[in-house]
C-alpha cells in the first residue's frame, strides 16, 4: 500500500499488487483526489489566476475506506505499508490511527517522496513476487534495507511553484532568475534539501545533472528511475538516455510527476532516482 503521490501508475499498482491511497489537492475552491485529473489542469490554473495549489496528505478517513474494502476483498491479507516521507506529510500519521489495533499491518517510513517512494514500492514488491513464503516481517526487513540506500535528486522546473510555496524568498528568486540558477533538490533523511545550484538553460542542466549525479551518488546501474514534468521535451530526454547509456546505466524508466510534487516543481522538472551500491 502507498500513496498516490508516489506516482505509480494504475497499471503499475495491478500488475504489482500495490493499493493505492489517494493524497488530496486543493485549487479553485475544491479539494480533488491527487491522481484524478492532469497536471496540466493544475498548471493552467496557476498561470491564469497566479494561486499555487495547495497540496494534503491522506486522511484516516482515506486509510479506514481502503482497509475496509481490503477487509472484504482479502480477510486474510497482511498489509505492508511504505509512506510518503513522514517528514513532508501527514499520511502516515493518518494510517497509523485508522490501523490502530489492526494485526498484520506493517507500516513504514520511506523517508522519500514520488518516484523515490516509487521505486521502494516497486522493488519491494518484485522481491514478494521473487519469495511468495516471505513473511510480513521479512518483507519489512528487506524494506528498510532499502531505505538506506535510496537517493534521490530533482530540478524545479519553475522556480515560480517555489517561491510562490514559500519554499524560496523573493530575493533568492530574483537573483536565480538573473543568473540562470537551477537549485538541485535532494531527499535527505526524508526531507527535501536544496544541495547545489547549475547554471544555464534547463535543457542544459538537466543534461549535467545526468552525467554527475549517478556518479556521485554511485548508483547501482541496474535500474534508473526518471522524473519528468510535463514539459520536458523529448529531445532533452533523448539526450538524457543516451548520456546515462554512455555511463552502463540501461533500465532506465521515466516517471512523470503526479500533482502532489509537481505543485512544488512546476512543469519542465527532471530528477532521478536509484539505488546507492
Amino acid at each position: 500500500m502507498a500513496e498516490s503521490g508516489s506516482d505509480i501508475t494504475p497499471e503499475q499498482a495491478k500488475q504489482n499488487g500495490i493499493v493505492i491511497v489517494p493524497m488530496h489537492v486543493s485549487f479553485g475552491g475544491e479539494t480533488r483526489d491527487d491522481g484524478a485529473f492532469p497536471t496540466t489542469e493544475m498548471f493552467d490554473f496557476y498561470k491564469k489566476h497566479r494561486e499555487l495549489p495547495r497540496t494534503s496528505g491522506c486522511t484516516p478517513h482515506d486509510f479506514e475506506a481502503v482497509f475496509e474494502r481490503l477487509d472484504r476483498e482479502y480477510p486474510d491479507a497482511s498489509i505492508l505499508y511504505l509512506a510518503y516521507s513522514a517528514s513532508t506529510t501527514c499520511s502516515m500519521q493518518s494510517a497509523l490511527i485508522a490501523g490502530e489495533g489492526r494485526e498484520r499491518f506493517v507500516a513504514i517510513d520511506t523517508k522519500s517522496v514520488a518516484a523515490g517512494q516509487a521505486a521502494v514500492v516497486l522493488t519491494t514488491a518484485r522481491y514478494l513476487r521473487e519469495h511468495p513464503e516471505a513473511t510480513l516481517e521479512e518483507a519489512a526487513a528487506f524494506v528498510n534495507g532499502l531505505i538506506g540506500k535510496i537517493r534521490m535528486g530533482f530540478i524545479p522546473g519553475d522556480l515560480d511553484y517555489l517561491r510562490a510555496g514559500g519554499r524560496v524568498s523573493n530575493a533568492a528568486y530574483l537573483g536565480a532568475k538573473i543568473l540562470g540558477l537551477h537549485p538541485l533538490i535532494e531527499i535527505q533523511d526524508g526531507k527535501l534539501l536544496s544541495t547545489k545550484k547549475y547554471r544555464g538553460s534547463m535543457g542544459r542542466v538537466v543534461r549535467q545533472m545526468a552525467k554527475e549525479f549517478p556518479a556521485a551518488q554511485e548508483l547501482d546501474p541496474s535500474a534508473l528511475w526518471l522524473i519528468y514534468g510535463v514539459g520536458l521535451s523529448d529531445e532533452v530526454k533523448h539526450e538524457v538516455e543516451a548520456i546515462l547509456h554512455d555511463q552502463g546505466y540501461q533500465n532506465l524508466s521515466w516517471v512523470e510527476t503526479g500533482c502532489v510534487i509537481a505543485a512544488h516543481s512546476g512543469p519542465g522538472s527532471f530528477g532521478i532516482v536509484g539505488f546507492a551500491k
